[in-house]
């Protein structure tokens, strides 16, 4: 049978004639040097060029080659040069003129800082580039062009080469003359390379006879020629992992042949002209081929390995054909560190007739099968004798450790029963591959069918689905099919299937309906996994080791490398795995913490909770996190150890207490925040405040403290927000707090903000302007004195401020009104008699009212205010958005030291505000201005904070031109004073509000 090959293209591009590739050991990166001169860089698992070089315009660049542990690229091209240059910053390191004539290869030391170059001057040529790319040897001895140079990979002191001088001649890095010399050929050789598998002692060569011969170079003769290519053969290799020697011809084709037995496997032809480049990367299944056209990278088998691990940690691998066991038992006792590789004794088992590519355990673990080549061997496992062989292109285990199955063909499959055929048949479609476990699945390429074991009756037919693998659980109620782009957990009814074959009801072309169940979709790619109890454990395409319970992924560990999984061993507690090269690690799996999610899965609380104290305390958190997922928070909460998540949790159940004493172990701004964000909106009005104070949210304590009508509180935070630079929370305190408007344009002030001072004095405080208005002036000077000099003051140009003496009088008039604090439960009245009334209209009301209801007023105000003591605040903000405001908000009680030249009613200043200026004394002497003081700090004590009249919304002051003025012999509005009627003359302290 012909050996079973998976070849996959995973790079093809266009490009002038490509004279040689080496592929990267690390980045999936294939180096590509042109005849054009130029040398680029493509990786082949995107499809996209990562560098280009141009080395040596209108010269081939004949070879290129990786240094990667200096990330270096080395070149020689037909000018005789060779290059070094850095791939990542591109930079050239070097450039030095190495030989007389066309430099044809290169390769560089696997572990020394050597390379060797080859040119048509008929000398190699050694380099030593950590000594300055110093000359350190001349090998000469060939009579021709030198075509290829070969490290023995057994020996890397030892270099073969071939030249158009028919022979092939083998050397020593120490000695200027080669060892020996292998003659065969009958035209100039154009290719060599040793064989990297297994002990034979073998080289290959390729020449312009189109012949492929095999030496053995320690016999020094041929022991095999290969015939079939029709045109000059022009490079060979051996594949790296799989028995196959490669050839490329410029008769367009590359040809497989079997290494053992010489036999062609495969001929491929990708239409791209000559090939004349090949290059493998070692430990991989990746070939670079460089032909007349461009670049192709070709994936030859499969990456996974070919080992298989039993329950008792015994663990078989093939290292080409050469078996080898060891034991996972002797490191049961060490401490293993998750993804620590592991240092196994191995010891030689035999050797198997086939190459194996699949190697698998039966379920007891007492056979090994082996497949390859096209053959199927069973061995027993620990004396590795040969119990049954046969035609297979596949092999799978059954559930029960006594049946398999064989895929002969694409039409044909067998299943065996003790060594023994039991059926044979033949599926209605093109079967592409099989599957083992508790049912034998059969897949084309859209299609997936489960078999019986016992009596090859279809049991469900699946269309639509061309599965990579099939993983069963142990007890066979679950399996994941995974496919390229996702994987579906599916639940297997056996009873239901049972009963419904002992019916004897016939079978329909889709077989049982009811014979399973989807349960979940992982939406990822899966190379790997297995089952423990009714949990899936996997490694996907991002190598994450992860495992999925019910419909809950949790991530074990990132992995440095794609790895495999192997076994999951009871007695350790471990999961293991391996890498290509066969290297074992392993990664902790508690048991415990599995077996819990199950039980929460299917809703068994009780045996969950006998669980609980077996799970270590490190596996806490992700319990917690599993349990909130599914909706148990309570359970969660007690369980986690996280503070962070405890308090998330605590949040989301609204349990306020646990909180709490969360935030205050974690002194955390953001937990207090988010604490008293949820005590606020269930009513918690103390504790929101606390936390609030502690996480410094001034806004929110700004509405925390609006809503509740906290008088002191809106002063401290006041305080508070000037102490922290939040301007605006201090300003739209102030202008919520009783006789504070001075404090608002302290604030503005304070900021640099002057403008908008002058324009709040002019809306709220008019006698206020002249002093604001300079101030703006003062400020604009330093960046334009023309603005400056614009501005102008009520002072000095009194026929642009009209009626800016009524403006005055009122805020005077109705400041005393106000300072006469309503109770809050007239408020319902005033909402209702305001109903009536249209927005007010202070300069109008001020005309109607007499001079003696005005000295009455303000008299009552002077006898009230030195009766109850009443005084000023002061602090600062910025914010002049609010223009719904009260009468009471607008006009706060302000005293200014005023003479009525009319009455001679003196109202006297009791508090000095860093604010005062001088007012204008007008011509009509009727209001004297206050007289500016020495600035100082003012301490007040306001009134309680009272609930505004809506009647009183939306008045301002604004001294400019009022139309439709009301004339004097119409009626006017007149002011309410009958509250005046209730003040008494004489106030003492206990009678105060």
């Amino acid at each position: 049978m012909p050996l079973r090959l998976d070849i996959k293209k995973k790079l093809s591009t266009r490009s002038d004639r490509v004279k040689s590739v080496d592929i990267h050991p690390t980045e999936p990166w294939i180096l590509a040097s042109l005849y054009d001169g130029n040398v680029y860089i493509w990786n082949y698992e995107t499809q996209n060029m990562v560098k280009s070089f141009e080395v040596s315009p209108n010269n081939p660049v004949r070879t290129a080659r990786f240094i990667a542990k200096k990330q270096w690229i080395v070149t020689g091209s037909d000018d005789t040069y060779i290059r070094v240059y850095n791939y990542n910053t591109m930079e050239k390191i070097k450039s030095f003129e190495a030989h007389a004539d066309y430099i044809r290869c290169i390769i560089v030391h696997p572990t020394l800082p050597y390379i060797l170059s080859s040119s048509d001057d008929m000398f190699i040529k050694l380099w030593d580039y950590e000594k300055g790319w110093s000359n350190t040897q001349v090998f000469e001895g060939h009579s021709h062009y030198v075509m290829s140079i070969a490290w023995n990979p057994k020996d890397t002191n030892q270099f073969a080469t071939a030249s158009l001088d028919k022979t092939v001649k083998v050397w020593s890095i120490n000695s200027p003359h080669p060892h020996f010399t292998l003659e065969g050929h009958e035209k100039g050789i154009n290719s060599v390379e040793y064989f990297s598998g297994g002990e034979k002692p073998y080289l290959i060569s390729g020449a312009d006879d189109k012949l492929v011969k095999i030496w053995d170079y320690q016999s020094k003769t041929c022991v095999q020629t290969l015939e079939g290519h029709s045109n000059n053969v022009s490079v060979v290799c051996y594949h790296p992992e799989l028995p196959l020697i490669l050839s490329g011809s410029e008769d367009g084709t590359v040809k497989l042949w079997h290494s053992s037995t010489y036999r062609l496997e495969r001929t491929l032809n990708y239409g791209m002209g000559f090939v004349w480049s090949m290059n493998f990367l070692r430990g991989s299944n990746f070939i670079g081929l460089g032909y007349d056209d461009g670049t192709v990278v070709l994936k030859i088998g499969k990456n996974k390995p070919p080992v298989s691990m039993d329950q008792g940690g015994k663990v078989i691998y093939a290292k080409h054909n050469e078996i080898r066991i060891s034991n996972i038992s002797s490191t049961l006792e060490q401490e293993v560190q998750d993804g620590e590789k592991l240092m196994l004794q191995s010891k030689d088992l035999g050797n198997c007739e086939v190459f194996p590519q699949s190697l698998q355990h039966n379920s007891n673990g007492r056979f090994v099968s082996v497949c390859g080549d096209g053959e199927f061997i069973i061995y027993t496992a620990l004396a590795w004798r040969n119990k049954s062989f046969g035609n297979a292109l596949e092999f799978v285990w059954a559930e029960d450790s006594g049946q398999y199955a064989v895929r002969e063909s694409t039409s044909r499959i067998k299943i065996f029963k003790n060594f023994k055929e039991t059926h044979s048949f033949k599926p209605s479609f093109s079967a592409e591959g099989i599957f083992g476990g508790s049912l034998l699945g059969v897949k084309s390429n859209d299609t997936l069918c489960f078999y019986s074991w016992d009596s090859a009756d279809i049991i469900r037919r699946i269309e639509k689905t061309s599965p990579k693998n099939i993983f069963w659980s142990e007890n066979g109620d679950y399996l994941a099919i995974v496919t390229d782009k996702s994987t579906f957990i599916l639940r297997y009814y056996k009873d239901t299937v049972q009963k419904y074959l002992e019916s004897g009801q016939p079978i329909g072309e889709l077989g049982i309906e009811n014979a399973f169940d989807v349960v979940h979709e992982i939406e990822d790619t899966i190379g790997t996994g297995l089952w423990v109890g009714d949990c899936f454990i996997y490694i996907n395409r991002s190598s994450k080791l992860n495992y999925c319970v019910g419909t809950e992924v949790v991530t074990i560990s990132h992995l440095e490398k794609h790895m495999y999984l192997l076994k999951y061993l009871p007695q350790s507690g471990r999961l293991y795995l391996s890498d290509k090269n066969l290297n074992i690690v392993s990664y902790k799996l508690h048991i415990s913490v599995i077996s819990y999610q199950t039980s929460i899965l299917r809703g068994d609380l009780e045996g969950a909770e006998r669980i609980l104290p077996k799970i270590p305390q490190d596996q806490r958190n992700s319990i917690a996190h599993f349990l909130e997922s599914q909706g148990y928070k309570e359970k969660a909460l007690e369980v986690s150890t996280d503070l962070d998540h405890r308090f998330e949790l605590a949040i989301q159940l609204e349990n306020l207490d646990v909180a709490h004493e969360i935030a205050l172990k974690s002194d955390s701004e953001t937990k207090f925040k988010h604490l008293g964000d949820l005590a606020l909106s269930i009513g918690e009005i103390k504790l929101a405040e606390d936390c609030l104070k502690k996480a410094e949210d001034l806004p929110g304590l700004l509405l925390l403290y609006t809503s509740t009508g906290d008088l002191e509180g809106m002063k401290m935070l006041a305080k508070l927000s000037e102490e922290k630079g939040q301007t605006n929370i201090s300003f739209i305190c102030y202008l919520l707090l009783p006789n504070s408007l001075l404090n608002c344009l302290n604030t503005l002030c304070t900021s640099g903000d002057y403008s908008e001072a002058a324009f709040m004095a002019r809306t709220y405080l008019p006698s206020m302007v002249p002093d604001m208005v300079e101030k703006w002036k003062e400020s604009l000077k330093s960046t334009s004195s023309k603005a400056s000099e614009a501005l102008s003051n009520p002072i000095d140009f009194p026929n642009l401020f009209p009626q800016y003496d009524q403006s005055i009088r009122a805020e005077k008039y109705f400041e005393s009104l106000r300072s006469q604090p309503k109770p809050s439960t007239d408020y319902l009245k005033i909402v209702q008699s305001s109903l009536a009334k249209k927005q007010r209209n202070l300069l109008e009301e001020i005309e109607s009212v007499s001079q003696q209801d005005y000295d009455k007023v303000l008299s009552q105000l002077q006898h009230f205010s030195l009766h109850s003591g009443v005084s000023e605040s002061t602090t600062i903000n910025t914010n002049n958005n609010n223009n719904s405001n009260t009468a009471s908000s607008l006009l706060d009680d302000l005293d200014f030291t005023s003479t009525n030249t009319n009455t001679n009613t003196n109202t006297s200043q009791k508090v000095a505000s860093p604010l005062s200026s001088p007012s204008p004394i007008r011509n009509s002497g009727s209001i004297a201005s206050p007289q500016k003081q020495p600035q100082q700090d003012i301490n007040i004590t306001t009134p309680p904070l009272i609930d505004p009249s809506p009647v009183d919304h939306d008045l301002v002051l604004d001294p400019t031109p009022i139309t439709n003025t009301v004339s004097p012999t119409k009626t006017s509005p007149t002011a309410d004073l009958s509250f005046l009627d209730n003040i008494p003359v004489d106030h003492d302290e206990e009678d105060e509000f």
